[in-house]
């Protein structure tokens, strides 16, 4: 099996243990998450399967959505409601000062990575520290927010919904944290959806639960994306299988070994992405006899392998082989 399936995380799973429930799941060694999701925090974890975590890096880039909820006068250890409360202030915040506050985050901000996160420093996690009663000294980090929205404010108790749109390894707890700050009250976040990586919406992803019922059902192609739909702004070639020996080793291919063919996806528009960037245009998905194999990009005359989607056969890869059996 080698395709992408949206995971709907549900609260109380890392997202190493949604990696570990689907291997039994799916009866798949190879999974591979595209991107970190606390476990107090829910929502979308596109998972990649087989061949496709060969895309997890270019998933990870993209950037991501959440909607959290937050309350101010409160400031906590871990940023957000489930931790040691530090410190409780009044607050007197209108909802245009709130939101005022809130437009300062938007564009280039640095943050200062929480010690209760999964950053590790010398090779140890800053949060396996944090639970020992250790605090180190972190730099700064510059993320990119590219939206922050006001959804809801209550000026009475304090409670406030936010939306985010921004890259990828930006604390959202911390943005609730420092909100606070600017604002000179405290503030720690109640909640956290991721509702979109990418194209990948929460409303098109599944729960673990509802992925055993559809694989009992056997339907497990209805929410499996090919990788093939992740490229869909390069141009789909067909190669004759009398040159299989030259993909099957990973070797450039001439151009008048490509014939190119209609668009073999049907569906799946609503989750393409530029993934390539400037090397899009001169990509080709390659296929032999229906099945996709490569991104290939050219180079000079040839195209060259940009990313493998099936198996090398080659002498460093047999070794690799031979040392994983």
């Amino acid at each position: 099996m080698n395709g992408i399936i949206v995971v709907n995380k549900e609260c109380g799973y890392t997202s190493h243990d949604v990696v570990a429930v689907l291997r039994g799941v799916l009866s798949q060694k190879k999974i591979g998450h595209t991107g970190t999701l606390d476990p107090d925090a829910c929502g979308v974890l596109p998972v990649c399967i087989g061949f496709a975590t060969k895309i997890c890096d270019y998933l990870m880039v993209q950037k991501k959505e959440y909607v959290a909820t937050g309350r101010l006068g409160i400031t906590t250890d871990t940023q957000d409601i489930h931790g040691t409360v530090l410190s409780e202030k009044p607050f007197f915040v209108t909802k245009d000062r709130f939101l005022s506050a809130l437009s300062s985050f938007v564009g280039t901000i640095e943050q200062l990575t929480p010690m209760y996160s999964a950053r590790k420093i010398d090779g140890v996690k800053l949060v396996d520290l944090a639970r020992r009663g250790i605090t180190i000294e972190r730099s700064k980090k510059t993320v990119q927010v590219y939206e922050a929205e006001c959804l809801s404010f209550d000026e009475a108790s304090g409670d406030y919904t936010i939306r985010i749109l921004c890259q990828k390894g930006t604390y959202i707890r911390t943005i609730c944290n420092d909100l606070g700050e600017v604002l000179g009250c405290g503030s720690c976040m109640t909640s956290l959806v991721r509702t979109r990586t990418g194209r990948f919406c929460v409303e098109n992803s599944v729960s673990i639960d509802e992925l055993r019922t559809i694989r009992n059902e056997g339907r497990l192609s209805e929410v499996l994306i090919p990788i093939d739909a992740m490229y869909r702004g390069s141009k789909p070639v067909s190669l004759s299988p009398e040159y299989r020996k030259y993909i099957a080793n990973g070797n450039p291919l001439e151009p008048e070994w490509l014939t190119p063919i209609e668009e073999p996806l049907t569906g799946f528009a609503d989750v393409y992405e530029n993934l390539l960037g400037d090397l899009e245009s001169a990509s080709v998905r390659v296929y032999m006899e229906g099945e996709f194999y490569a991104i290939y990009r050219k180079k000079g005359r040839r195209y060259v392998p940009l990313q493998m989607y099936h198996e090398v056969d080659n002498e460093k890869n047999r070794k690799r082989t031979e040392n994983e059996s």
